[in-house]
């Protein structure tokens, strides 16, 4: 049977994805639209309304919600592209195995990684311009171009992080594991990486770790935008670790997926 080219292949694969996203697109939506208003309000503007905002101890923001709102949108950038390729992913593979059905067409694995990612990407998008559409009336924009910045900047973001815990996924075989990421891996990411409050509050060993995370490198680059204090220098290091994060994640997911589906 003749393998498909890449791109073919991939908007081949995506139908699935569509036609599944088509039909449960309704359960997301009052969530897409209230779960950041609330965050928002009650993290930025409630508690932070108990605290001062010093530009110097809060990386240029100018209160402590403008500080804490890019921190908010790159976590759930995070948590958006994790979800798409952690159960999803496992129940391709083990549970009801589409995957395997697929490669009974002209796919190869590479198009079932390309396809799944790219859907990633959609929803990664759509939640983030939910996201950023509720942060408009707040006025936490210093400029227009930032906002476009941002919003690309969590694209980048969600498939470093997707590309790599695909590649998990394709490798583990039972849910347990999952529980293990989410507790060990995602909740200290949420906690511990800038968004709610400076790394350098975690004293000189811990701020060095936190920097080391992928997150970190996402919720300060955002924050930098949205408040349009950039040190251009930083920038692209954070854009450079996170494209070297995504190009290893993707070859980590098409080898893992390749030899799953081999066994």
């Amino acid at each position: 049977m003749r393998e498909l080219p890449l791109l073919e292949g991939t908007v081949r694969q995506l139908d699935y994805w569509w036609t599944l996203y088509l039909r449960t697109w309704r359960g997301g939506v009052v969530s897409s639209f209230l779960t950041p208003l609330f965050y928002v309000v009650a993290i930025g503007v409630l508690l932070g309304g108990f605290i001062e905002g010093d530009p110097a101890q809060l990386n240029g923001a100018s209160s402590y919600l403008l500080f804490v709102v890019p921190g908010l949108v790159a976590s759930q950038t995070m948590n958006t592209a994790i979800g798409e390729v952690t159960y999803p992913v496992m129940g391709l593979i083990k549970w009801h195995r589409g995957y395997y059905a697929m490669l009974a067409t002209p796919l190869a694995p590479i198009h079932l990684v390309a396809g799944t990612l790219m859907f990633t990407l959609f929803r990664v998008a759509s939640t983030t311009a939910v996201f950023l559409l509720v942060l408009a009336p707040f006025g936490l924009f210093a400029t227009w171009w930032g906002a476009v910045l941002t919003f690309l900047v969590q694209l980048l973001l969600g498939m470093a992080f997707a590309t790599v815990i695909f590649a998990f996924s394709a490798r583990v075989r039972t849910d347990e594991a999952y529980g293990v990421l989410f507790r060990l891996v995602v909740f200290p990411l949420f906690l511990f990486s800038g968004a709610f409050f400076p790394i350098d509050n975690l004293g000189p060993v811990l701020s060095w770790a936190a920097r080391l995370t992928p997150l970190w490198h996402g919720v300060d680059l955002s924050r930098m935008l949205m408040v349009n204090v950039i040190d251009w220098r930083l920038a692209l290091v954070h854009v450079a670790v996170l494209t070297v994060l995504m190009a290893a994640g993707w070859f980590l997911s098409v080898r893992a997926l390749t030899e799953r589906l081999a066994q």
